[in-house]
């Protein structure tokens, strides 16, 4: 086949899937010159949107096209970017020989654990996966509660359980990385029900609607191949002896004897962080950021990137990406950015208020929202600990915590009033979404001065790239802390920590950030459990 770069569609063309397909067809045809009856077939390998002219967006295709004459027409056509196109399949790493005597272990069924041990259970691992909190149906019944009423139960809720924290988000599939992996992923995603889309377009996500269905899926292949799943199973020790790994307490009271355990615990395992540090393992603290979430009307959104085109089918609600480099020395930019989502409480420990976004795959709810976020580094902590930054985290916390009533309510100020430096004392135009509910007051009281001042900035730079960032109505909610994990469990080329069978990996261990990013680390990391060991086998 051969890759096509840079096709370009008129969005009133793609009205439908068969009008896009035909509109497309003629597309190539014309690029290449060639009749109808040489275009064999061809496949969309990514589409994307360009609306740097509001009146005129278009779509740009890279598409893979099998042709008669393929030679001549690439011969013909290297100058116009026609390249062959690659092997995209992934390439299954050949098992070692070392004898796995037990079965490996994975701590946690994020992206990262759900993706390790897909890989493990079908190549012949039999992985047993331990997830502190509780299945996804149940997961999604406890945090309504915990929205609805302020109940929240520390092992099942937005951070911990089934999925980890991605499944209760906007389910992004987008990622910096380029890694063959990323495809072999989308394609697992796609088999377990997600939608055939997030395999070509360029800002994939699915939604955590679709998102609480698809992780069942793979948990349900991953106990067909051998593996196993035990829920509301928190790994509460790690026994050690002569520097490796030989067992793993579960809930305080049932061992578990254990050779190899994959790290994939998240960047709000706390407890565990603690546990680590206490048994030896050797880690750092790590720059994130913190600060807030922003929601704006979607049509405000939609009218700034799409001008007199937003609203138009196909197109669907609108996002953005936005940064700013501050001359105090720190660095603003919205991150997670949910549209037609909604802001929610995230909270996963008692008397702290965390804030994060999620939408549906619709994406159809009335406001967008983003995180508004400032870097931190480990200097900012006040302390050289390696957990110190888990310590800030905690102090802001448990400062929104108070400000927002003790309740789990969230402190919220209007932007205007924010920028003014007053407190906010009525809504305005923006009816806020966070439940389990708001106290207007000011955000400067929970979050440190160089935060707010930064924000202050960014705000107004933001507006001259999307007029209306900076509207007075607008609605600021704090906390966000959790942008990514403030530790980083060192480890080396084989993934492996300063004790021997213990395999950091993921966005908790300081590896990935998002969604892609972790399951890649996820099967990166179970790759290496294959190319060590042969296959489990009960007989060992």
């Amino acid at each position: 086949m051969i890759r096509i770069p840079n096709l370009k569609l008129e969005i009133k063309k793609a009205k439908s899937s068969a009008a896009e397909k035909e509109a497309l067809k003629n597309v190539i045809l014309s690029k290449l010159k060639v009749n109808p009856k040489d275009l064999l077939a061809f496949t969309i390998f990514k589409k994307s949107i360009d609306a740097r002219k509001k009146n005129a967006i278009v779509y740009i295709y890279t598409v893979d096209a099998s042709l008669k004459n393929e030679a001549a027409i690439l011969k013909k056509g290297c100058k116009s970017g026609l390249t062959p196109s690659p092997d995209l399949s992934y390439h299954a790493v050949t098992p070692g020989s070392a004898t796995l005597d037990l079965r490996p272990v994975i701590i946690g069924m994020g992206p990262a654990g759900l993706f390790a041990g897909l890989i493990l259970a079908r190549n012949g691992y039999a992985p047993i996966i331990l997830e502190r909190g509780d299945e996804v149906t149940i997961r999604s019944a406890k945090i309504d509660t915990f929205w609805q009423t302020g109940e929240l139960d520390p092992e099942s809720n937005v951070q911990f359980g089934e999925g980890g924290a991605g499944t209760f988000s906007d389910g992004k599939l987008t990622t910096l990385i380029n890694d063959p992996r990323c495809r072999s992923i989308l394609e697992a995603f796609i088999e377990a029900g997600a939608p055939e889309e997030i395999l070509y377009l360029s800002k994939p996500h699915i939604g955590t609607d679709l998102l609480r269905e698809t992780v069942q899926t793979l948990r349900q292949e991953i106990i067909n191949n051998g593996g196993e799943v035990r829920f509301r199973a928190r790994v509460t020790d790690f026994l050690i002896q002569n520097n490796q790994l030989t067992g793993l307490i579960i809930n305080d009271y049932e061992k578990l004897d254990c050779r190899v355990a994959l790290l994939g615990i998240g960047h709000s395992a706390r407890d565990t962080f603690a546990t680590l540090y206490d048994r030896g393992v050797t880690m750092t603290p790590k720059a994130f950021s913190i600060g807030v979430r922003i929601e704006h009307p979607q049509s405000l959104i939609d009218s700034a990137q799409y001008g007199s085109a937003a609203g138009t089918t196909g197109l669907g609600a609108a996002d953005y990406k936005l940064s700013y480099h501050s001359p105090n020395g720190r660095s603003a930019y919205t991150f997670c950015m949910c549209p037609g989502g909604y802001v929610v409480a995230a909270a996963s420990e008692a008397n702290g208020v965390v804030t994060n976004g999620m939408s549906e795959h619709r994406r159809d709810g009335e406001n967008a929202n983003a995180a508004l976020l400032v870097g931190v580094q480990p200097e900012d902590f006040g302390d050289d600990h390696p957990l110190a930054g888990v310590a800030f985290q905690r102090q802001w916390e448990a400062r929104a915590f108070a400000l927002g009533g003790r309740n789990y309510h969230a402190p919220a100020q209007l932007v205007g009033d924010f920028l003014a430096d007053r407190p906010s004392t009525n809504w305005g135009s923006v009816k806020p979404t966070y439940t389990p509910g708001l106290n207007l007051t000011e955000l400067k009281d929970c979050l440190p001065d160089y935060v707010v001042a930064t924000m202050k900035e960014a705000l107004l730079h933001f507006d001259q790239k999307i007029k209306g960032f900076a509207m007075a109505d607008s609605i600021m909610t704090g906390v966000e802390t959790r942008s990514s994990s403030p530790i980083r469990i060192n480890r080396n080329n084989d993934h492996v920590a300063n004790i021997s069978g213990l395999y950091p990996m993921g966005e908790g261990a300081g590896y990935a950030g998002g969604i892609m990013s972790s399951a890649v680390d996820g099967v990166k990391t179970a790759e290496k459990i294959i190319q060590q060991y042969a296959r489990f086998s009960s007989e060992n």
